[in-house]
């Protein structure tokens, strides 16, 4: 986790870095939107052949080369002559946003591994506690590293960054993937992919909660395109003092959730589970909206702290409740769910630049998330269907797993 964190802030110090850094070396902004959408572009292809990749190999090695390749991709950049720099910074992109769906893949689909059963809610809840500070730190000091320093140093910052992690990496205790498992990976992948996508998509649960991942992916395109655009209405001498404050109670909101997560879940000994999850996306979206109505300094700052709780909220339940799936299940899920939200992301960044040259922020946020509570609700409805399908019929379906709508590990589809 502490490397996982590390690399984190790595990640956010270089999604600044690296933006500037394309503008200034293309001169054309057009260029940085070109940048964004590869990065997007393979980290959707790499969530299509995710679940292939860890069918064949074990996590902890996927894990490790994945950090490996993202340093080596920036150092790439650093030592490239100038007349190269340009072909660098898109392999660079690719290859982050390739590697970093693929670590992300095998690491949530791993946690199990990591940790006991019960523990599972307590790991995802250290992750996105590690992630939040991350993004609040990578930010914010991006400016003085890039101003300071240079982009070399930041760069180098990052490289070493992504090799701390892989190192943590080597450390991990996972056992490798079973030999038969191995052994029948190549024959039958493909043979496999197919029943288990499809296995997927008859749990509507997890199909639908997948859906509403995606969904939520597009919202939250049109708040991290729109607040730009909004500070500046607020203050346009200083639009990057709404922005910051916005984001840093964000995260301090997502780091206290989690501290209540973990008491909760050592107390019960259960998750928030799919439930909470569904309805922590209304929360979130419904903060997010308020977020953009111009309401005072105030008020704005706690809407910021509850949108951050909930956005935690969310997170560890979704990502609690796919760990509860079979492990042949869980790397397709996961695959699937990065696949999911980079299109979304990639999708709704598009949709929402455009749409902010023609309508206020309130209005563009407004109805992109909008589209993710009226969706959110659909699935409550359809967990709390199958919570009474299920009590109506006894204890029947207690073996049923997440999947078929019973409860493992407290991730609860149905029943109490």
């Amino acid at each position: 986790m502490t490397g996982y964190a590390i690399s984190s802030y790595g990640t956010y110090l270089n999604l600044v870095a690296l933006n500037l850094y394309v503008y200034a070396v293309t001169d054309r902004a057009l260029a940085v939107g070109v940048f964004m959408a590869v990065r997007l572009a393979a980290g959707f292809l790499a969530g299509l052949g995710a679940a292939a990749v860890l069918a064949r190999w074990a996590a902890k090695p996927v894990m490790f080369w994945a950090n490996v390749l993202q340093a080596a991709a920036l150092l790439l950049l650093v030592c490239a002559p100038d007349g190269l720099r340009t072909a660098a910074l898109f392999l660079v992109s690719a290859v982050v946003g390739a590697a970093g769906t693929f670590f992300m893949v095998a690491f949530r689909s791993s946690i199990p591994e990591m940790v006991d059963e019960g523990r599972h809610t307590w790991a995802n809840s250290l992750m996105v506690s590690g992630r939040s500070m991350a993004m609040v730190v990578g930010f914010a000091s991006s400016g003085v590293v890039v101003s300071l320093l240079g982009y070399t140093a930041a760069f180098l910052v990052d490289m070493g960054t992504f090799l701390v992690c892989a190192a943590t990496v080597a450390l991990l205790p996972l056992a490798a993937r079973p030999r038969r498992d191995a052994e029948d990976a190549p024959a039958q992948g493909k043979r496999r992919t197919p029943g288990a996508l499809t296995a997927l998509a008859a749990a509507p649960v997890i199909a639908l909660m997948v859906a509403l991942r995606g969904i939520d992916a597009l919202g939250s395109s049109s708040h991290n395109a729109a607040l730009p655009v909004y500070s500046t209405q607020l203050d346009a001498d200083r639009p990057a003092v709404f922005v910051s404050v916005f984001w840093c109670t964000w995260a301090l909101g997502n780091v206290l959730v989690q501290q209540v997560l973990q008491r909760w879940v050592k107390r019960d000994g259960r998750s928030v589970g799919a439930l909470g999850f569904g309805l922590g996306t209304i929360a979130m979206s419904a903060t997010f909206i308020l977020a953009f109505a111009g309401f005072p300094w105030a008020a704005t700052i706690v809407i910021a702290l509850l949108a951050g709780a909930a956005d935690g909220v969310t997170e560890v339940s979704y990502s609690s409740h796919l760990q509860t799936l079979p492990t042949n299940l869980r790397t397709h899920a996961f695959g699937l769910s990065a696949t999911v939200e980079n299109l979304g992301f990639g999708v709704g960044m598009i949709v929402v630049s455009a749409a902010l040259d023609a309508f206020p922020p309130l209005s563009v946020v407004g109805v992109a998330h909008g589209v993710a509570i009226v969706v959110a609700v659909v699935f409550v409805a359809q967990v709390l269907r199958q919570r009474r399908s299920v009590s109506s019929s006894g204890e029947g379906g207690g073996d049923a797993g997440p999947a078929g709508g019973g409860r493992r590990d407290g991730a609860e589809v149905s029943g109490s």
